[in-house]
Order: C-alpha cells, then sequence, then structure tokens
C-alpha cells in the first residue's frame, strides 16, 4: 500500500508541474507583470486582506514544495504588496512551509 501512495503522489506532482509549464504561468511570475499589476494586487489587498495573504502563501508554498521557478520574484511581490514585516513574516512562514514539503 505505501509504494501505491508514493506513485500517486509522485504523479500529482507531475501533472501539477506540468500544467505549470503547460499553461505558462510562468509569465505571471516576472518583473514586468509584477509591476504593472501592483496597483491592482494593493487594491484587492486592501478590499481583501485575509484572502489576499491565505491566496498569496499558498501560491509561494505551492511553488516551493514544486520546486518550480519564480520563489524570487514571489518574494519580491509579498515586500511590495505586504510591506516589510509583514512580507518579511509571510515568505518566511511560506517559504518554510513549501521547503519542508519539498525534502519530504
Amino acid at each position: 500500500m505505501k509504494g501505491k501512495g508514493k506513485i500517486i503522489l509522485l504523479l500529482v506532482i507531475a501533472v501539477l508541474a506540468s500544467l505549470f509549464f503547460a499553461f505558462a504561468f510562468r509569465q505571471y511570475l516576472s518583473f514586468a507583470f509584477l509591476k504593472s499589476s501592483q496597483a491592482t494586487f494593493q487594491a484587492y489587498y486592501a478590499d481583501y486582506r485575509l484572502l489576499t495573504v491565505a491566496g498569496y502563501m499558498a501560491i509561494y508554498i505551492l511553488l516551493t514544495a514544486l520546486s518550480l521557478p519564480g520563489a524570487v520574484i514571489l518574494t519580491l511581490a509579498g515586500g511590495a504588496l505586504f510591506g516589510l514585516w509583514t512580507g518579511l513574516i509571510l515568505v518566511s512562514f511560506a517559504s518554510t512551509i513549501g521547503s519542508t514539503l519539498a525534502f519530504l
């Protein structure tokens, strides 16, 4: 039974990584997109603080856990969107959780 669980987990990871590249989600992890969307993100964060924080952390954790490119952009986005101290705390927790999941 343990062998089947590992195979299923490996397939899920492969599917998620394939979807990331197939749908070109990498285009959203660029400095140009970050700069052009900063006002939109700020407005959304002002209206929906908890949802924005939860979504940001979920994306960061998933990206890090799957070892996909874009962590640097998300780190900078965290500082730009949430400010220094909030961004620092969110990035620290999200990167630690994502890295731990990648290790496991």
